[in-house]
């Protein structure tokens, strides 16, 4: 298990996405294994106030391959968390030379409901400025309860996710725009 730490929100930061694409052409190194990449959570969501963080998804043809691959992911410097909670899914993190964490990767075969579900929260978020700004007030009433503790901070705010994920679902597809597996 990881050790929690304090919550700190930040104002959004232009060049999230920019370390966000370098982090995620570090990744090629899984080869044909990976079938994409792609930024999530609040750093991905212009305007949005978030930890400064880097979350990914990238997405891979099969839990089994990438698991095979795992010294691959090590040897850039990633802390391999296994499954960490979700079955379907293989967690990483990396931190910098001073221990900071900078990014979690969430792992997801192709096939996983998981990438549709993050990838139409997000969308949700950037198409609905209004969601955006309940978002950011939830984060900060989040915080405000679990300053100190980033795990009871993810919990707390967690019905609000579920609510807002089944809500851009429903948008996305809606939309036509809901991830579908090759």
């Amino acid at each position: 298990m990881l050790a929690p730490f304090p919550v700190v929100l930040a104002p959004y930061d232009r060049h999230w996405s920019r370390l966000a694409h370098a982090l995620s052409t570090r990744l090629a190194v899984l080869g044909g294994v990976l079938t994409g990449v792609h930024h999530i959570g609040s750093t991905s969501v212009p305007g949005l106030v978030a930890k400064p963080i880097i979350d990914l998804l990238p997405v891979v043809t099969s839990i089994e391959a990438l698991d095979a691959l795992r010294a691959s992911i090590e040897a850039l410097g990633y802390a391999w968390h296994g499954e960490y909670g979700i079955a379907t899914r293989r967690f990483c993190t990396l931190s910098n030379r001073f221990g900071t964490r900078i990014a979690n990767v969430h792992f997801f075969a192709q096939d996983s409901s998981a990438v549709a579900r993050h990838l139409a929260f997000r969308d949700y978020l950037i198409a609905h400025p209004a969601m955006r700004q309940e978002y950011a007030l939830e984060k900060r009433r989040a915080q405000s309860l679990h300053a100190n503790d980033s795990d009871a901070y993810t919990d707390e705010k967690a019905a609000w996710i579920s609510s807002t994920e089944a809500r851009a679902l429903l948008w996305a597809e809606a939309a036509g725009v809901l991830y579908t597996p090759p």
